[in-house]
């Protein structure tokens, strides 16, 4: 093979690299647009508690939260709390399907006390639901099966 045959091989093999690497990134940087932090154990109110960090659109500036609640008494779900409006807005099955692990509320039906909804005003889980106050589809991530254990609370 000759030299310049060789190089230009090797110039494309860097190019179709270099196109590759782009394109992950932007696979990556989409993938941002909405992530779980970690839980943390609040002794007083008896609850973990994580944030739920989301952009209501791809090129909204920092990110936006809402709080997602497990109390140790209710161990099936993990109740989502939106802290602007002080209200929870839904709960997020653990034994849920693939496909039906979230219950949205209505909107007459969410409260700043859980204990003020009743268990009726939950409905069938579903799909999750979109990202808070987005405009397009994108449904908000379920959330990773990294739930505290019995020994993560303080008796």
């Amino acid at each position: 093979m000759t030299r310049t045959i060789r190089n230009t091989m090797l110039l494309t093999m860097i190019a179709l690299m270099g196109g590759i690497a782009v394109e992950q990134e932007a696979r990556a940087f989409q993938g941002y647009r909405q992530y779980y932090g970690g839980w943390s154990y609040k002794p007083q109110q008896r609850y973990h508690v994580r944030s739920y960090y989301y952009k209501p659109t791809p090129s909204y500036v920092g990110y936006r939260y809402h709080y997602c609640v497990h109390y140790p008494k209710r161990p099936r779900y993990v109740y989502y709390y939106n802290p602007y409006s002080r209200t929870y807005w839904g709960r997020f099955d653990l034994e849920g399907k693939d496909g039906a692990h979230y219950s949205l509320l209505k909107n007459e039906d969410r409260k700043e006390n859980l204990e003020e909804i009743p268990e009726s005003a939950f409905p069938a889980a579903s799909k999750m639901p979109q990202i808070p106050e987005a405009e397009d589809d994108i449904q908000i991530d379920v959330m990773p099966k990294d739930l505290p254990t019995a020994e993560d609370t303080p008796q």
